[in-house]
Order: C-alpha cells, then structure tokens, then sequence
C-alpha cells in the first residue's frame, strides 16, 4: 500500500491511495483499510482553510466532541464532587462532634455559617483571579488550600480552632465552585453545552452521596478512635480527614494533566496555546481517524485582560481596589443590569432556602428518630439536645445517604430535557416546586411523612441548582465570566449564612419560622426566574 506525499505532482500521484493522518478532508474507508481523497474540489477547499481563521464557536465545533469531553467531564466533576463533600462535612459531622467540641445549637449554626463566610470571601477574589491569570491554575489553588485547611481541622481540639479552620478551607471551595463551571463551559460545543454542565452538576449529587456514605460508614465506628497528645481523636475526625481527601487529588490532576480554557487564551490573545489546546483536543476526539487539526489560525479578540495584576506598582492599593470592583460594576451597566438583578435575587433565595434546611437535615433526622415531625414537639428537641452522642445513631447517616441519592431523578431529567425546555423555565418551576415541598415538610406530622418530603425537596430543588449552573454561565461575556459567577455565588454565601445563623436561633424555640421562610425564599426566587432572558444554545461571548 502506498501513500501519496504533499508536494508530489502528477497522474500517479494522483491516483495513489492516501492513508491516516495526510490530509484534512473527510476520508472513506476502502476494502483494505486505506483512506480515499473524494476530489479535487476538496483539494481546493483544502487549500483555502489553510487561510481561514477561526472564531472560538467554529472552533470548538472543528475540535469535534468525544473522548477529550468524556474525561474532562469526570476531572472536573471530581472536583465539583470535592467541594459537595467539604461542605457537607460539617453537618454529617453535627450530631456526634457537638459533644466533643461542646457546641450548642446557637454553635451549630454558626459552624455551618463558617464555611459559607469563607466561600463568601473565596467566590469573588478566585473569581477575579480566574478572569485575570486563568481559570485552570486558579483551581489548583484553590482546590490545594480547601484539602489542606479541611484536613488540618480534623486536629482542632478546640471549637474556635475548628471554627476559623473550616472557614479558611470555604475560602479554597468558594473559588473552586465559580470557577470550575467556566471552566468547563469554555470547553464545550454550543449545541451540547446545557446538556453537558447538567452533567457537571450532576456530580454535586455524588459528592452528597460520597459524605453521607463516608459519615455512615466511619462515624460509627467506635473503635476508631486513639489518643493523639491531648487529642482524643475520634471516628468523626477520621471522617473529616477522608473528606479531604477529594479536593487534594483533584488539585493534583488538574495541576499535572489539564489545560487551560481555550476561550480564556483566545481572550488573552494567547493564539498560540489555544490553537495547541483545540489541537489537543481534537486528536483525543478523533483518535480512530487520526488527521492534523484543519485550521492554523484562529480569531483573537481585542485582547481585554491586558491590565493585569503586575502592572500595579507599589503604593497602588486603590488602584488594585478599583480594579478589581470593576467587574462588579460592569454587572450592574445598562446592558446587563436587569439579568444580574434577577439573578443576584434568585441566588440569595436559593441559597437561604437550600443550604438553611439541607445542613439542618441531619439534626433534623436525629430529632424525629422517635417519630412525628422536626417541629411538631419543641421540648422534646431540647430534652434530645442534652442527651449523649454516643452510641452514634446510624439512622441518621442513613437518611442522609437516602436523601442524597433522591438527587438522582432530578438530575437525569435536567441531563435530558435542558437542551429542549431551557434552563430559565426549569429553574422557575423547579422553585416553585420547592417552595411547595417546604411547606408540607411543616405540615406534615409523621417522621415517614418527614422524610418523603425532604427526599421530595431534594429532588426538586437539583433541578433549580442545575439550572441556575447553566444560565448564570450562559448570561455573562468571558471577560466578567467567573468574576460574575463568584459574586453571585458570594451573595448566595451570605444567604447561606444568615440561613444557619436562623436556624440555630430558632430551631430549639420556634422551628416553624426559618422552615416557612425557607418556603416563602423560594417562592420569591422562583416567581423572578420568570424575567430572565432565554438562554438556551446560546453562543458564549
């Protein structure tokens, strides 16, 4: 078998067969394996894309979609999967750490708070940094400072310790939940692009499903415990310390394998390593029919990222100030004002409603270990709350492990139907599905009936989170991008914190109060997703 070689000239050149990896044009399988050339119109066509230069959408779509997409669907929903596990830690761990840490409901809920205070602060400033030296190296910061801190909290002898510890490892999850969804966006061909981020979210469930298994696994075992110094350290540290193990192994593979965000260089006019990543790639998506990459150039944007952080000079804090406020500005700006007021509303209702009720659940399951409902006998929550942590109560974790898992419906039904019914009308109806099921978790009076609610509300309110994952990338120009997913993100931390902090107040006195509000939150939240503009297969600017 023979191959013709560029350059050569002539009828028998012409006429020889060609085979893997000459030419670009599309190739047909003959009897003996090798590949045919059609026609020397495609030679012409040929001939011409080796002038053109491509926008990012063209392409995204000539890097082809498979196997490439297939593995950073998984790196990158480890990640996501990472930073479900770390914050879920804390309230798998509630039931059983509040003897040993000697912390009282009013502690708890500020406990839950910490991590969200952290992710507050963590949203916006990796955000900003993502936008400005790129998403992947930003990951690997912030995903490294999340293990570390999370581990290291497990060797906290002390609440306050615990507290401040816990708060540092939400600065790492804070940077890594914004910016991991740009990420993967940037990476994903414009018709599939809801469908794959649903995807991604899809792995939110893992990570809920990886802590509750871990805590029912772990946290019961009572023989799991040695003395440490002083430290007397228990089966619920070791569970701490596992907890982080996601996060570490996840900074290690994006640092030692992954690229950085096409979509990014091409903005920061980076041409050369963007056309090496879109290269990348497409051998990985194309490795049964090797061929070159067709295009060797690419369309560069006017660059937007050239102020960059080494240009400020000593002396510059208001400057630096400024510049990094700027995003936040450029959000609210006549063009965009009206979705980023939407959504900064969604995202604080969403945020209240869920993470107030999802890290009170497994206190909640404890309380109604008896039977009735969560906030159907107050005294009996405060006579519990006295009572010892050990034997650990595996039901619990058990439930936690259930609820979980009730993710699952709703996350197969965003894969299938995001790209057909559009992520604004499933997050408006899923919230107010939600708000529904919250009020008949208060409504109801048997600790059966308790727990189909909240398997209900879990459910549900996956949809809206997913959702929201797909519109608030779809919403916003690359440039402001991460910078505008960590600010939202970090009014919904704020959310997230004043939810537990009322939790706590008033789960031992008044429980029906934060549960209404919750429900109340995501009617609000549900009725504004109603006024945002319909992003479905939209292309990214």
């Amino acid at each position: 078998m023979s191959r013709r070689i560029h350059g050569e000239s002539g009828d028998a050149a012409a006429r020889e067969p060609l085979l893997f990896g000459d030419l670009y044009p599309s190739c047909l399988d003959s009897d003996e394996g090798e590949i045919i050339f059609e026609s020397s119109a495609k030679d012409a066509a040929n001939v011409e894309s080796a002038h053109r230069q491509l926008s990012y959408e063209e392409a995204i779509e000539e890097a082809g979609f498979g196997l490439f997409h297939g593995l950073l669907l998984v790196v990158c929903g480890w990640a996501n999967a990472s930073d479900a596990v770390e914050i879920l830690c804390v309230s798998f761990l509630l039931p059983t750490a509040r003897c040993d840490l000697s912390i009282s409901s009013s502690d708890m809920g500020l406990l839950t708070s910490s991590i969200f205070l952290g992710m507050m602060v963590g949203g916006y400033v990796w955000g900003y940094l993502a936008d400005q030296r790129g998403r992947q190296r930003v990951l690997v910061i912030s995903l490294t400072v999340n293990g570390v801190f999370g581990a290291l909290a497990s060797l906290a002898p002390w609440f306050w310790l615990f507290l401040i510890l816990r708060f540092i490892s939400g600065v790492g999850v804070g940077g890594s939940i914004p910016v991991i969804f740009s990420y993967f966006s940037e990476f994903q061909p414009r018709l599939r692009r809801g469908a794959m981020i649903s995807g991604l979210a899809t792995f939110w469930m893992a990570g809920n499903i990886l802590a509750a298994g871990l805590a029912w696994l772990v946290i019961p075992w009572s023989w799991a415990h040695f003395p440490l110094g002083s430290l007397d350290f228990q089966s619920w540290r070791l569970f701490v310390v596992l907890c982080s193990v996601p996060s570490l192994s996840s900074a290690l593979i994006f640092r030692l394998a992954m690229p950085e965000s096409p979509k990014f260089l091409m903005e920061a006019g980076q041409e050369a390593e963007a056309l090496r990543v879109f290269r990348f790639m497409f051998v990985l998506n194309n490795r049964h029919c090797p061929k070159p990459f067709p295009i060797p150039g690419l369309q560069v944007p006017p660059p937007q990222r050239r102020n960059s952080l080494d240009t400020q000079g000593p002396g510059s804090l208001s400057n630096l100030l400024k510049k990094a406020l700027s995003p936040v500005q450029q959000l609210f700006k006549a063009s965009l004002r009206e979705r980023s007021t939407v959504l900064l509303i969604i995202f604080y209702c969403i945020s209240f409603g869920y993470y107030g009720l999802w890290m009170w659940f497994p206190e909640l399951f404890r309380r109604i270990e008896n039977g009735g409902s969560p906030c159907a006998n107050v005294s009996r929550s405060l006579t519990q709350n006295n009572h010892s942590c050990y034997p650990v109560q595996t039901a619990v974790y058990k439930e936690g492990f259930i609820t979980a898992a009730s993710n699952l419906p709703g996350n197969i039904f965003t894969i299938l139907m995001m790209d057909t019914i559009g992520g604004k009308t499933l997050l408006s109806c899923s919230l107010l599905l939600s708000s529904l099921s919250v009020f008949a978790i208060y409504e109801v009076k048997t600790k059966t009936q308790s727990l189909l609610m909240s398997f209900l509300f879990s459910g549900v309110s996956v949809v809206a989170w997913n959702a929201l994952d797909v519109v608030g990338t779809e919403l916003y120009p690359t440039h402001i991008r991460s910078s505008a997913l960590g600010f939202f993100t970090g009014v919904g931390r704020i959310a997230a914190i004043m939810g537990n902090v009322v939790f706590g107040q008033l789960v031992d006195t008044n429980c029906a109060v934060p549960v209404l509000l919750v429900s109340a939150l995501l009617l609000v939240g549900g009725i504004a997703a109603l006024c945002l503009p319909r992003t479905r297969q939209a292309e990214l600017t």
